[in-house]
């Protein structure tokens, strides 16, 4: 009984939160409480670089970063790189099996110093040693499988350095929301990646990015018509047949 209330109790809250977002378009993610906004906010103060003799502060060669050749990409936490998402990939595997066997073995004694004529006098009528035994088998096996996936995904992103570790690598972390209508699209990316693998253009293409996490999806209307109820999802699971 008591499992009963407190599941009709929860089902009641999901339901009334739901009821909620009735004709309303999804709220974004607030990006305050973010790891990007704290790596931003506490980013700390770049290091003074001690200007070249003979250069002035304002020389277009300097090392600085704000020069015309200083390196801007990203190397430090709080700072800013784009993720270059670009997933073409097709596979395609087919196995086919195949097995075939076929035996037999026959055996008789016909004539052994006259002993195989005494063990038919003691034999059951209608057997001889001439004709021990005779058998054959035949088996066979036939399997096959295929696979075909073909995936395809163009996506660009903004994503913060949330943290640089002891050996340089940076941990990067971004998320982008766009909505249309009531229906907003959501894009994360996460991972590790080396300074060095940063282009001039302060980019990073997904197969350079370590642990890379990439989520791509949305919530909204669109999204809650295409999930089953949430008695539907509790059943499929519960339900033994």
């Amino acid at each position: 009984m008591r499992i009963s209330v407190l599941l009709l109790s929860g089902l009641s809250l999901m339901a009334c939160s739901r009821l909620e977002q009735v004709g309303r378009a999804p709220a974004f993610t607030p990006v305050e409480g973010s790891n990007e906004y704290y790596a931003m906010t506490n980013m700390p103060m770049p290091e003074t670089q001690a200007p070249v003799p003979g250069m002035s502060q304002a020389s277009l060669w300097s090392g600085e970063r704000g020069s015309l050749l200083g390196d801007r990409r990203a190397g430090q936490a709080g700072d800013i790189l784009t993720v270059v998402i670009e997933i073409n990939e097709k596979a395609e595997i087919n196995n086919t099996t195949g097995r075939n066997r076929t035996g037999s073995d026959n055996v008789g004694i016909t004539g052994m110093l006259g002993i195989p004529q005494r063990l038919n006098q003691q034999l059951p009528a209608g057997a001889s040693m001439g004709n021990a035994y005779n058998t054959s088998s035949t088996s066979a096996y036939q399997g096959s499988g295929s696979v075909a996936r073909n995936e395809k995904l163009t996506l660009r992103v903004a994503a913060t350095v949330t943290e640089r570790l002891p050996n340089g690598v940076l941990r990067i972390q971004g998320s982008q929301e766009v909505r249309v209508n009531f229906e907003v699209r959501e894009l994360l990316v996460q991972g590790f990646v080396r300074a060095e693998d940063i282009s001039r253009q302060n980019e990073i293409t997904y197969d350079k990015i370590a642990g890379a996490r990439i989520s791509y999806g949305g919530r909204g209307q669109i999204t809650d018509v295409q999930q089953p109820r949430v008695g539907q999802q509790v059943a499929d699971i519960i339900l033994p047949f």
